[in-house]
Protein backbone atom coordinates (compact mmCIF):
# COMPACT_ATOMS: atom_id res chain seq x y z
CA UNK A 1 0.00 0.00 0.00
CA UNK A 2 2.92 2.48 0.25
CA UNK A 3 3.20 2.76 -3.46
CA UNK A 4 -0.12 4.02 -4.21
CA UNK A 5 0.06 6.29 -1.06
CA UNK A 6 3.32 7.80 -2.87
CA UNK A 7 2.06 8.32 -5.96
CA UNK A 8 -1.10 9.77 -4.82
CA UNK A 9 1.24 11.86 -2.55
CA UNK A 10 3.35 12.94 -5.30
CA UNK A 11 -0.01 13.87 -7.50
CA UNK A 12 -1.27 16.32 -4.70
CA UNK A 13 -4.82 15.25 -4.49
CA UNK A 14 -5.24 14.67 -0.76
CA UNK A 15 -6.01 10.66 -1.64
CA UNK A 16 -2.57 9.43 0.45
CA UNK A 17 -4.05 9.24 3.45
CA UNK A 18 -6.34 6.39 2.44
CA UNK A 19 -4.09 4.26 2.05
CA UNK A 20 -2.01 5.69 5.07
CA UNK A 21 -4.73 4.42 7.41
CA UNK A 22 -5.38 1.55 5.60
CA UNK A 23 -1.29 0.38 5.71
CA UNK A 24 -1.77 1.18 9.39
CA UNK A 25 -4.55 -1.28 9.96
CA UNK A 26 -3.46 -4.23 8.42
CA UNK A 27 0.12 -3.65 9.41
CA UNK A 28 -1.85 -4.10 13.26
CA UNK A 29 -4.23 -7.13 12.24
CA UNK A 30 -1.34 -8.96 10.52
CA UNK A 31 1.10 -8.35 13.32
CA UNK A 32 -1.31 -9.22 16.07
CA UNK A 33 -1.91 -12.23 13.75
CA UNK A 34 1.82 -13.08 13.58
CA UNK A 35 2.50 -12.58 17.32
CA UNK A 36 -0.04 -14.65 18.43
CA UNK A 37 1.12 -17.55 16.20
CA UNK A 38 4.85 -17.33 16.46
CA UNK A 39 4.78 -20.81 18.80
CA UNK A 40 3.44 -22.55 16.28
CA UNK A 41 6.11 -21.35 13.22
CA UNK A 42 8.69 -24.47 13.64
CA UNK A 43 6.28 -26.90 13.79
CA UNK A 44 5.05 -26.60 10.20
CA UNK A 45 2.00 -27.89 8.11
CA UNK A 46 -0.11 -30.47 8.35
CA UNK A 47 -2.14 -31.78 5.02
CA UNK A 48 -5.39 -30.44 6.33
CA UNK A 49 -3.58 -26.98 7.91
CA UNK A 50 -2.16 -26.65 3.96
CA UNK A 51 -5.64 -27.22 2.14
CA UNK A 52 -6.88 -24.37 5.11
CA UNK A 53 -3.79 -21.77 4.60
CA UNK A 54 -4.74 -22.30 0.78
CA UNK A 55 -7.70 -21.46 0.80
CA UNK A 56 -8.09 -18.76 4.20
CA UNK A 57 -5.11 -16.69 2.39
CA UNK A 58 -7.64 -15.58 -0.83
CA UNK A 59 -10.29 -15.01 1.66
CA UNK A 60 -8.03 -12.90 3.84
CA UNK A 61 -6.18 -10.62 1.54
CA UNK A 62 -9.41 -9.73 -0.29
CA UNK A 63 -10.98 -8.39 3.21
CA UNK A 64 -7.57 -6.23 3.34
CA UNK A 65 -7.42 -5.58 -0.44
CA UNK A 66 -11.17 -4.06 -0.02
CA UNK A 67 -10.29 -1.15 2.49
CA UNK A 68 -8.65 1.39 0.25
CA UNK A 69 -11.54 0.93 -2.35
CA UNK A 70 -14.13 1.56 0.62
CA UNK A 71 -12.19 4.91 1.79
CA UNK A 72 -10.80 6.42 -1.27
CA UNK A 73 -12.40 8.14 -3.80
CA UNK A 74 -14.64 5.35 -5.69
CA UNK A 75 -16.63 4.56 -1.99
CA UNK A 76 -17.47 1.71 -2.90
CA UNK A 77 -20.12 -0.60 -0.33
CA UNK A 78 -18.86 -3.35 1.44
CA UNK A 79 -20.03 -6.18 -1.39
CA UNK A 80 -18.36 -4.12 -4.35
CA UNK A 81 -15.40 -3.30 -2.63
CA UNK A 82 -14.74 -7.32 -2.14
CA UNK A 83 -15.81 -7.90 -5.18
CA UNK A 84 -13.49 -6.10 -6.74
CA UNK A 85 -10.62 -7.08 -4.60
CA UNK A 86 -11.16 -10.57 -5.10
CA UNK A 87 -11.70 -9.82 -8.50
CA UNK A 88 -8.13 -8.95 -8.69
CA UNK A 89 -6.30 -11.06 -6.40
CA UNK A 90 -7.84 -13.96 -8.42
CA UNK A 91 -6.93 -12.54 -11.24
CA UNK A 92 -10.69 -12.42 -12.73
CA UNK A 93 -10.54 -9.12 -14.19
CA UNK A 94 -13.99 -8.20 -14.10
CA UNK A 95 -15.12 -4.92 -12.14
CA UNK A 96 -17.81 -3.02 -10.72
CA UNK A 97 -16.24 0.57 -11.07
CA UNK A 98 -16.85 2.63 -13.55
CA UNK A 99 -15.20 6.29 -14.36
CA UNK A 100 -11.46 4.41 -14.57
CA UNK A 101 -10.27 7.56 -16.76
CA UNK A 102 -11.04 9.54 -13.20
CA UNK A 103 -9.94 8.00 -10.70
CA UNK A 104 -7.00 9.11 -8.40
CA UNK A 105 -3.99 6.89 -9.44
CA UNK A 106 -3.36 5.43 -6.62
CA UNK A 107 -6.52 3.48 -6.79
CA UNK A 108 -5.15 2.34 -10.30
CA UNK A 109 -1.91 1.09 -9.09
CA UNK A 110 -3.68 -0.77 -6.42
CA UNK A 111 -6.06 -2.64 -8.45
CA UNK A 112 -3.06 -3.04 -10.73
CA UNK A 113 -0.89 -4.28 -7.47
CA UNK A 114 -3.48 -6.90 -6.24
CA UNK A 115 -3.67 -8.39 -9.90
CA UNK A 116 0.50 -8.32 -10.30
CA UNK A 117 0.09 -10.17 -6.36
CA UNK A 118 -2.49 -12.62 -7.28
CA UNK A 119 -0.75 -13.82 -10.66
CA UNK A 120 2.69 -14.44 -8.87
CA UNK A 121 0.60 -16.25 -5.67
CA UNK A 122 -1.07 -18.56 -7.84
CA UNK A 123 2.30 -19.34 -9.74
CA UNK A 124 3.82 -20.30 -6.53
CA UNK A 125 0.52 -22.20 -5.50
CA UNK A 126 0.18 -24.27 -8.26
CA UNK A 127 3.88 -25.11 -8.46
CA UNK A 128 4.00 -26.02 -4.70
CA UNK A 129 0.81 -26.73 -2.72
CA UNK A 130 -1.49 -28.09 -5.30
CA UNK A 131 0.73 -31.18 -6.84
CA UNK A 132 1.67 -31.87 -2.93
CA UNK A 133 -2.48 -31.70 -2.33
CA UNK A 134 -2.97 -33.81 -5.48
CA UNK A 135 -5.61 -31.40 -6.87
CA UNK A 136 -7.32 -31.80 -10.47
CA UNK A 137 -4.22 -34.05 -11.81
CA UNK A 138 -1.38 -31.67 -10.50
CA UNK A 139 0.23 -33.93 -8.63
CA UNK A 140 1.38 -35.15 -12.11
CA UNK A 141 3.99 -32.10 -11.91
CA UNK A 142 5.36 -33.52 -8.76
CA UNK A 143 7.21 -36.71 -10.50
CA UNK A 144 10.87 -36.17 -11.17
CA UNK A 145 10.55 -37.89 -14.74
CA UNK A 146 8.33 -34.51 -15.96
CA UNK A 147 11.45 -32.08 -15.32
CA UNK A 148 9.17 -30.13 -13.01
CA UNK A 149 10.73 -30.14 -9.70
CA UNK A 150 13.22 -32.58 -10.25
CA UNK A 151 17.44 -32.20 -10.10
CA UNK A 152 18.27 -28.96 -11.72
CA UNK A 153 16.34 -27.11 -8.62
CA UNK A 154 15.21 -30.13 -6.38
CA UNK A 155 13.63 -27.18 -3.92
CA UNK A 156 10.40 -25.58 -4.00
CA UNK A 157 11.78 -22.38 -1.93
CA UNK A 158 14.26 -22.26 -5.01
CA UNK A 159 11.92 -22.61 -7.64
CA UNK A 160 9.67 -19.68 -6.21
CA UNK A 161 12.31 -17.63 -5.50
CA UNK A 162 13.66 -18.07 -9.17
CA UNK A 163 9.86 -17.71 -10.26
CA UNK A 164 9.55 -14.21 -8.14
CA UNK A 165 13.06 -12.88 -10.47
CA UNK A 166 11.88 -13.97 -13.48
CA UNK A 167 8.46 -12.90 -13.38
CA UNK A 168 9.54 -9.44 -11.70
CA UNK A 169 11.88 -8.85 -15.36
CA UNK A 170 9.15 -10.13 -17.37
CA UNK A 171 7.23 -7.45 -15.74
CA UNK A 172 9.79 -4.27 -16.56
CA UNK A 173 10.13 -5.79 -20.19
CA UNK A 174 7.23 -5.21 -20.63
CA UNK A 175 6.44 -1.85 -19.32
CA UNK A 176 9.34 -0.67 -21.24
CA UNK A 177 7.91 -1.99 -24.46
CA UNK A 178 4.75 -0.35 -23.74
CA UNK A 179 6.58 2.84 -22.93
CA UNK A 180 8.56 2.61 -26.44
CA UNK A 181 5.19 1.98 -28.20
CA UNK A 182 3.15 5.04 -26.93
CA UNK A 183 1.95 4.87 -23.63
CA UNK A 184 2.48 7.06 -20.70
CA UNK A 185 5.12 5.83 -18.04
CA UNK A 186 2.43 5.23 -15.35
CA UNK A 187 -0.26 3.41 -17.95
CA UNK A 188 2.69 1.59 -19.16
CA UNK A 189 3.36 0.24 -15.45
CA UNK A 190 0.07 -0.40 -14.36
CA UNK A 191 -1.18 -2.52 -17.59
CA UNK A 192 2.12 -4.47 -17.77
CA UNK A 193 1.20 -5.61 -13.88
CA UNK A 194 -1.66 -6.27 -15.19
CA UNK A 195 -0.78 -8.23 -18.55
CA UNK A 196 1.51 -10.40 -16.82
CA UNK A 197 -0.61 -11.67 -14.21
CA UNK A 198 -2.85 -12.33 -17.00
CA UNK A 199 -5.32 -9.84 -15.08
CA UNK A 200 -6.87 -7.65 -17.47
CA UNK A 201 -7.67 -4.81 -14.78
CA UNK A 202 -7.15 -1.35 -17.02
CA UNK A 203 -6.63 2.33 -16.56
CA UNK A 204 -9.88 3.21 -18.84
CA UNK A 205 -13.39 2.18 -18.91
CA UNK A 206 -12.66 1.04 -22.81
CA UNK A 207 -10.12 -1.27 -21.41
CA UNK A 208 -7.81 -1.71 -24.07
CA UNK A 209 -9.97 0.14 -26.60
CA UNK A 210 -7.82 3.00 -25.65
CA UNK A 211 -4.55 1.43 -27.45
CA UNK A 212 -4.33 0.08 -30.98
CA UNK A 213 -2.19 -1.11 -33.43
CA UNK A 214 1.45 -2.44 -32.20
CA UNK A 215 0.76 -1.96 -28.53
CA UNK A 216 -1.82 -5.01 -29.10
CA UNK A 217 0.74 -7.18 -30.77
CA UNK A 218 3.00 -6.40 -27.37
CA UNK A 219 0.21 -6.89 -25.38
CA UNK A 220 -1.03 -10.40 -27.21
CA UNK A 221 3.01 -11.50 -26.73
CA UNK A 222 3.09 -10.27 -22.95
CA UNK A 223 0.10 -12.58 -22.63
CA UNK A 224 0.89 -15.55 -24.25
CA UNK A 225 3.80 -15.51 -22.05
CA UNK A 226 2.35 -14.95 -19.14
CA UNK A 227 0.17 -18.19 -19.94
CA UNK A 228 3.22 -20.41 -20.83
CA UNK A 229 4.76 -22.91 -17.55
CA UNK A 230 6.91 -20.34 -15.39
CA UNK A 231 9.26 -23.48 -14.54
CA UNK A 232 10.49 -23.76 -18.00
CA UNK A 233 11.68 -19.96 -17.95
CA UNK A 234 13.28 -21.09 -14.49
CA UNK A 235 14.87 -24.15 -16.50
CA UNK A 236 15.52 -22.22 -19.27
CA UNK A 237 17.54 -19.54 -17.07
CA UNK A 238 19.52 -22.24 -15.61
CA UNK A 239 20.70 -23.62 -19.58
CA UNK A 240 18.10 -26.13 -19.94
CA UNK A 241 16.33 -24.64 -23.03
CA UNK A 242 14.81 -28.02 -24.27
CA UNK A 243 11.70 -28.58 -21.93
CA UNK A 244 10.40 -25.24 -22.79
CA UNK A 245 10.81 -26.44 -26.79
CA UNK A 246 9.32 -29.54 -26.17
CA UNK A 247 6.63 -29.22 -23.93
CA UNK A 248 3.49 -30.77 -25.11
CA UNK A 249 1.31 -28.48 -23.56
CA UNK A 250 3.14 -25.48 -24.45
CA UNK A 251 2.78 -26.55 -28.13
CA UNK A 252 -1.08 -27.62 -28.24
CA UNK A 253 -1.72 -24.14 -26.60
CA UNK A 254 0.33 -21.95 -29.56
CA UNK A 255 -1.50 -24.35 -31.85
CA UNK A 256 -4.84 -23.48 -30.55
CA UNK A 257 -4.13 -20.06 -30.16
CA UNK A 258 -3.09 -19.58 -34.48
CA UNK A 259 -6.09 -21.76 -35.66
CA UNK A 260 -9.07 -19.79 -33.52
CA UNK A 261 -7.13 -16.85 -34.72
CA UNK A 262 -7.01 -17.88 -38.09
CA UNK A 263 -10.88 -18.48 -37.82
CA UNK A 264 -11.55 -15.50 -36.71
CA UNK A 265 -9.77 -13.39 -39.21
CA UNK A 266 -11.46 -15.36 -41.85
CA UNK A 267 -15.03 -14.51 -40.53
CA UNK A 268 -13.87 -11.43 -40.17
CA UNK A 269 -12.53 -10.69 -43.39
CA UNK A 270 -15.59 -12.22 -45.34
CA UNK A 271 -18.59 -11.61 -43.05
CA UNK A 272 -17.21 -8.32 -41.47
CA UNK A 273 -15.78 -4.86 -43.02
CA UNK A 274 -12.49 -5.80 -41.55
CA UNK A 275 -9.46 -4.65 -43.52
CA UNK A 276 -6.79 -7.98 -43.42
CA UNK A 277 -4.17 -6.24 -40.84
CA UNK A 278 -7.04 -4.97 -38.25
CA UNK A 279 -9.01 -8.36 -38.32
CA UNK A 280 -5.61 -10.27 -37.56
CA UNK A 281 -4.72 -7.60 -35.12
CA UNK A 282 -8.39 -7.75 -33.60
CA UNK A 283 -8.69 -11.48 -33.60
CA UNK A 284 -4.84 -12.16 -31.84
CA UNK A 285 -5.74 -9.63 -29.61
CA UNK A 286 -9.35 -10.43 -28.47
CA UNK A 287 -8.58 -14.46 -28.74
CA UNK A 288 -5.42 -14.13 -26.69
CA UNK A 289 -6.90 -12.32 -23.53
CA UNK A 290 -9.98 -14.48 -23.07
CA UNK A 291 -8.12 -17.99 -23.71
CA UNK A 292 -5.82 -16.43 -21.46
CA UNK A 293 -7.87 -15.24 -18.92
CA UNK A 294 -6.66 -11.85 -18.85
CA UNK A 295 -9.75 -10.41 -20.09
CA UNK A 296 -8.66 -6.97 -21.66
CA UNK A 297 -10.97 -6.25 -24.56
CA UNK A 298 -10.24 -3.84 -27.64
CA UNK A 299 -13.41 -4.45 -29.37
CA UNK A 300 -16.83 -4.88 -28.58
CA UNK A 301 -17.54 -8.74 -30.13
CA UNK A 302 -20.48 -8.93 -28.98
CA UNK A 303 -20.70 -6.89 -32.66
CA UNK A 304 -19.21 -10.12 -34.41
CA UNK A 305 -22.47 -12.42 -34.70
CA UNK A 306 -23.59 -15.50 -33.12
CA UNK A 307 -21.07 -17.83 -34.32
CA UNK A 308 -18.10 -16.05 -32.83
CA UNK A 309 -19.71 -14.88 -29.54
CA UNK A 310 -19.96 -19.07 -28.73
CA UNK A 311 -15.90 -19.11 -30.16
CA UNK A 312 -15.11 -16.37 -27.16
CA UNK A 313 -17.83 -18.31 -24.61
CA UNK A 314 -15.82 -21.52 -25.07
CA UNK A 315 -12.35 -20.86 -25.72
CA UNK A 316 -12.42 -18.77 -21.84
CA UNK A 317 -13.25 -22.46 -20.74
CA UNK A 318 -9.51 -23.41 -22.30
CA UNK A 319 -7.29 -21.80 -19.96
CA UNK A 320 -3.46 -21.78 -20.58
CA UNK A 321 -0.48 -23.83 -19.20
CA UNK A 322 -0.63 -25.65 -15.83
CA UNK A 323 2.54 -23.35 -13.71
CA UNK A 324 1.02 -19.80 -15.54
CA UNK A 325 -0.41 -17.30 -13.93
CA UNK A 326 -3.24 -18.18 -16.82
CA UNK A 327 -6.36 -19.64 -15.33
CA UNK A 328 -9.58 -21.93 -16.37
CA UNK A 329 -9.03 -25.27 -17.13
CA UNK A 330 -5.76 -26.19 -18.33
CA UNK A 331 -4.17 -27.57 -21.83
CA UNK A 332 -2.80 -30.05 -19.95
CA UNK A 333 -5.85 -31.58 -18.29
CA UNK A 334 -7.51 -31.50 -22.10
CA UNK A 335 -4.54 -33.55 -23.31
CA UNK A 336 -5.29 -35.92 -20.49
CA UNK A 337 -8.69 -36.63 -21.22
CA UNK A 338 -8.53 -37.07 -24.92
CA UNK A 339 -5.42 -39.63 -24.02
CA UNK A 340 -8.01 -41.28 -21.89
CA UNK A 341 -10.84 -41.85 -24.50
CA UNK A 342 -8.32 -42.52 -27.15
CA UNK A 343 -7.24 -45.47 -24.87
CA UNK A 344 -10.97 -46.51 -23.69
CA UNK A 345 -11.75 -46.78 -27.88
CA UNK A 346 -8.41 -48.40 -28.37
CA UNK A 347 -9.55 -50.94 -25.82
CA UNK A 348 -13.43 -51.27 -27.38
CA UNK A 349 -11.75 -52.11 -30.26
CA UNK A 350 -9.35 -54.51 -29.63
CA UNK A 351 -10.56 -56.20 -25.95
CA UNK A 352 -7.45 -58.34 -25.74
CA UNK A 353 -5.16 -55.33 -26.30
CA UNK A 354 -3.20 -53.71 -23.63
CA UNK A 355 -3.29 -49.70 -23.86
CA UNK A 356 -1.44 -47.44 -21.41
CA UNK A 357 -2.77 -43.97 -21.68
CA UNK A 358 0.42 -41.43 -21.59
CA UNK A 359 1.46 -38.06 -21.26
CA UNK A 360 4.70 -36.90 -22.68
CA UNK A 361 5.52 -40.65 -23.75
CA UNK A 362 5.77 -41.34 -20.08
CA UNK A 363 2.35 -43.70 -18.62
CA UNK A 364 0.41 -41.75 -16.46
CA UNK A 365 -0.74 -42.98 -12.72
CA UNK A 366 -4.37 -43.80 -12.44
CA UNK A 367 -5.04 -41.55 -9.97
CA UNK A 368 -3.74 -38.52 -12.33
CA UNK A 369 -6.65 -39.37 -14.27
CA UNK A 370 -8.75 -39.47 -11.60
CA UNK A 371 -7.65 -36.50 -10.49
CA UNK A 372 -8.84 -34.69 -14.01
CA UNK A 373 -11.83 -36.72 -14.72
CA UNK A 374 -12.78 -35.31 -10.89
CA UNK A 375 -11.64 -31.48 -11.62
CA UNK A 376 -13.78 -31.49 -15.04
CA UNK A 377 -17.00 -32.96 -13.36
CA UNK A 378 -17.20 -30.34 -10.65
CA UNK A 379 -16.12 -27.99 -13.59
CA UNK A 380 -18.92 -28.23 -15.34
CA UNK A 381 -21.34 -29.03 -11.92
CA UNK A 382 -20.50 -26.04 -10.42
CA UNK A 383 -20.44 -23.72 -13.53
CA UNK A 384 -24.18 -25.34 -13.48
CA UNK A 385 -25.09 -24.19 -9.80
CA UNK A 386 -23.19 -20.88 -9.98
CA UNK A 387 -25.61 -20.09 -13.02
CA UNK A 388 -28.67 -21.18 -11.36
CA UNK A 389 -28.02 -19.52 -8.28
CA UNK A 390 -27.56 -16.45 -10.41
CA UNK A 391 -30.81 -16.71 -12.70
CA UNK A 392 -32.75 -17.39 -8.81
CA UNK A 393 -31.15 -13.77 -8.40
CA UNK A 394 -33.12 -12.22 -11.09
CA UNK A 395 -30.60 -12.46 -13.82
CA UNK A 396 -31.20 -13.39 -17.38
CA UNK A 397 -30.32 -16.10 -19.08
CA UNK A 398 -27.20 -14.95 -20.84
CA UNK A 399 -25.95 -12.91 -17.74
CA UNK A 400 -26.61 -15.95 -15.71
CA UNK A 401 -24.57 -18.59 -17.84
CA UNK A 402 -21.44 -16.27 -18.64
CA UNK A 403 -21.63 -14.79 -15.17
CA UNK A 404 -20.83 -18.24 -13.81
CA UNK A 405 -18.40 -19.18 -16.49
CA UNK A 406 -16.44 -15.84 -16.19
CA UNK A 407 -15.48 -16.26 -12.41
CA UNK A 408 -15.60 -20.25 -12.29
CA UNK A 409 -12.97 -19.78 -14.93
CA UNK A 410 -11.55 -16.31 -14.21
CA UNK A 411 -12.01 -15.22 -17.44
CA UNK A 412 -13.10 -11.50 -16.81
CA UNK A 413 -16.01 -10.36 -18.90
CA UNK A 414 -18.92 -12.23 -19.69
CA UNK A 415 -21.29 -11.88 -22.45
CA UNK A 416 -24.72 -9.99 -23.48
CA UNK A 417 -25.10 -6.31 -22.63
CA UNK A 418 -24.97 -6.01 -19.20
CA UNK A 419 -21.54 -7.93 -18.03
CA UNK A 420 -20.38 -7.75 -21.56
CA UNK A 421 -17.16 -6.40 -23.37
CA UNK A 422 -18.80 -3.17 -23.00
CA UNK A 423 -20.43 -3.32 -19.52
CA UNK A 424 -19.57 -4.15 -15.83
CA UNK A 425 -20.53 -6.18 -13.24
CA UNK A 426 -21.95 -2.24 -11.25
CA UNK A 427 -25.31 -2.95 -11.91
CA UNK A 428 -25.73 -6.35 -10.62
CA UNK A 429 -27.61 -7.22 -7.17
CA UNK A 430 -25.48 -7.56 -3.97
CA UNK A 431 -26.39 -11.67 -3.90
CA UNK A 432 -25.09 -12.26 -7.39
CA UNK A 433 -21.72 -10.23 -6.41
CA UNK A 434 -21.48 -12.48 -3.19
CA UNK A 435 -22.08 -15.54 -5.27
CA UNK A 436 -19.06 -14.34 -7.83
CA UNK A 437 -17.09 -13.51 -5.17
CA UNK A 438 -16.76 -17.02 -4.20
CA UNK A 439 -17.43 -18.77 -7.75
CA UNK A 440 -14.04 -17.16 -8.70
CA UNK A 441 -12.12 -17.73 -4.90
CA UNK A 442 -12.99 -21.68 -5.83
CA UNK A 443 -12.04 -21.38 -9.64
CA UNK A 444 -8.85 -19.80 -8.49
CA UNK A 445 -8.02 -22.22 -6.52
CA UNK A 446 -8.94 -24.93 -8.94
CA UNK A 447 -12.37 -26.66 -7.32
CA UNK A 448 -10.71 -29.14 -4.77
CA UNK A 449 -8.59 -26.98 -2.68
CA UNK A 450 -11.73 -25.48 -1.53
CA UNK A 451 -14.46 -28.21 -1.58
CA UNK A 452 -12.09 -30.67 0.21
CA UNK A 453 -12.43 -28.28 3.51
CA UNK A 454 -16.19 -28.12 3.04
CA UNK A 455 -16.28 -31.98 3.86
CA UNK A 456 -17.50 -33.42 7.67
CA UNK A 457 -14.38 -36.09 6.87
CA UNK A 458 -12.31 -33.32 6.45
CA UNK A 459 -13.20 -31.88 9.95
CA UNK A 460 -13.27 -35.36 11.54
CA UNK A 461 -9.62 -36.18 10.18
Amino acid sequence: MVFPLLVDLLDGRGEWHVFLESAVFTILVGGLLALSCANGVKEGLSIRQTFLLTTLVWVALPLFGAIPLMLGATELRFVDAFFEAMSGLTTTGSTVISGLDNLPRGLLLWRGILQWLGGIGIIVVAMVFLPELRVGGMQIFRSEAFDTMGKILPRAQAIAKQIALIYVSLTMICALVYMVLGMGAFDALVHALTTMSTGGFSNYDASFATFSGPTEYAASIFMIAAALPFVRYVQLVNGHGTPLLRDSQIRVFMITIAVLVAVTTGVLTTVFPHHPEQAFREALFNITSIISGTGYASVDYMQWGSFLIMVFFFIGLIGGCAGSTACSVKIFRYQLLFASIKVQIQRIRSPHGVFLTRYEGRRVDADVLSSVISFFMFFVVTLGIVAWMLALTGLDFVTSVSGAATAVANIGPGLGPVIGPAGNFSTLNDPAKWILSAAMLIGRLELMAVYAILTVRFWRA
